[in-house]
């Protein structure tokens, strides 16, 4: 799958201070992480915490208006007083957006299914091109008595889980955390211990259930630690965790992700991919085992290695130029993959300038002078390309360049050649 880069704070809030997930934009850094994850849709995050137990209200997924009336009429036949008609795509903050209805008859769901299938939905996380729309989640609506919020994720400070809880469900977790942090309840998990009853019996009483409820809600918390053990996620929230009225609990919304390189241990979670849900270029690109995202500047960048490629986003930025991408070709990059990143590069038309910064140790400096020189050619490649070298083979990969006859710009240190690479692209704008 591809890497999900993610801005601003989240996670880093959350867990702690010292977690090193996602953490904060700088005035002058991209502040851009690489997390190789796979993102689900809500109704099969659902479908995959059911068979561990953790209650879901009924409902099905629909990918046309007749099957959105049929999944409808059958829950109002089984008794259910309502249902919500929820867009299904790979972000947040839908309800804002308008894809997510309620409906307390058949004749509204099947008006509201027909307003939002199709429709292009925009949320705080899509950016203002928003998603399509191309299947919906019809489930039964809910008695709510209170909303909570539930989540586990990695800490990478400690090596271990996070299991966090709060009173303030349904609500931007991050808003919390960063307003509010004595709201969020953690417990620290030892991998060779687990998840114990205790520590959710401890979380279960930090969100103040009624004492009929904690024991079902310690259930309810184990089954979804086992669930993202198992599966191997890299991440699972549900938002809200609602009771209702007669002391149930119940997953209201869920997302998980899952860890890219355990999905070799999952054919059927990697098989749930929608690439529809991801850029085009970024599909294309996970086929040759690149890492590709894209962003919205004027500089394409080629590294190798995620290190190397934020280094070379911030100098991007500090030299006072935008990074249109952000391209690992990896440690042992061959040619093919070379001219498939050059490809890729170029099919963003907002790309004015190519900035390619190689560190050799695995990957040799002369092959790749050599694989950027084969591309340049064979896709006659008309923008500026700046390089700059450094590691194994580093002064015969110059000469290849330089004897190509090509015109390649080369910056001895990575502020000269972001330097180059800014007024190169700002000469072609």
């Amino acid at each position: 799958m591809v890497g999900e880069i993610i801005f601003g704070y989240c996670w880093h809030c959350i867990a702690g201070p010292e977690f090193t997930g996602p953490g904060p934009k700088s005035p002058q850094t991209t502040a851009v992480w690489t997390v190789p994850t796979l993102k689900i849709h809500e109704y099969q995050a659902k479908e995959i915490l059911a068979k561990y137990g953790v209650a879901v209200p009924r409902g099905e997924v629909a990918n046309n208006l007749e099957e959105a009336s049929t999944v409808a009429r059958k829950l109002f036949a089984e008794g259910a007083s309502g249902v919500v008609v929820k867009a299904q795509i790979h972000a947040g903050g839908r309800g804002k957006g308008g894809g997510v209805k309620v409906a307390r008859t058949r004749e509204d769901a099947e008006l509201h299914a027909k307003n939002i299938l199709g429709m292009t939905l925009v949320t705080h996380q899509t950016g203002p091109a928003g998603q399509k729309v191309q299947r919906l989640l019809i489930e039964e609506t809910a008695n709510i008595d209170r909303e909570l919020y539930l989540g586990i994720v990695l800490d990478r400070a400690t090596g271990k889980l996070v299991f966090m809880a709060s009173q303030a469900g349904g609500m931007e977790i991050e808003e919390v955390a960063a307003k509010t942090p004595e709201a969020i309840f953690k417990e620290t998990i030892d991998p060779a211990i687990g998840f114990g009853a205790w520590q959710a019996r401890k979380l279960a009483f930090a969100l103040d259930l009624k004492p009929t409820q904690i024991n079902a809600a310690v259930t309810f918390l184990q089954s979804l630690y086992k669930a993202f053990v198992e599966t191997d996620a890299s991440l699972v929230e549900i938002n809200p965790f609602i009771t209702t009225k007669d002391d149930k609990l119940f997953a209201l919304d869920a997302k998980i992700t899952f860890d890219d390189n355990a999905l070799f241990r999952h054919p059927a979670i990697k098989a749930l991919r929608d690439t529809a849900e991801e850029d085009p270029l970024e599909v294309e690109a996970s086929k040759y085992a690149l890492n590709y995202i894209k962003l919205d500047g004027s500089i394409a960048c080629m590294v190798n290695g995620a290190g190397l490629a934020m280094a070379t986003m911030d100098i991007i930025q500090y030299a006072g130029g935008s990074p249109a991408n952000f391209l690992d070709v990896g440690g042992g990059a061959t040619q093919e993959q070379i001219e498939h990143a050059f490809e890729i590069l170029l099919s963003d038309d907002n790309v004015k300038a190519i900035f390619i910064n190689i560190f050799g140790g695995i990957l040799r400096v002369d092959r790749l002078a050599t694989g950027v020189v084969a591309a340049a050619r064979k896709l006659n490649v008309q923008v500026p390309i700046i390089l700059r070298l450094e590691g194994t083979n580093v002064e015969e990969g110059r000469i290849i360049l330089k004897e190509s006859g090509l015109n390649f710009q080369i910056g001895a240190t990575m502020k000269e050649a972001a330097d180059l690479a800014v007024a190169a692209a700002k000469a072609g704008a």
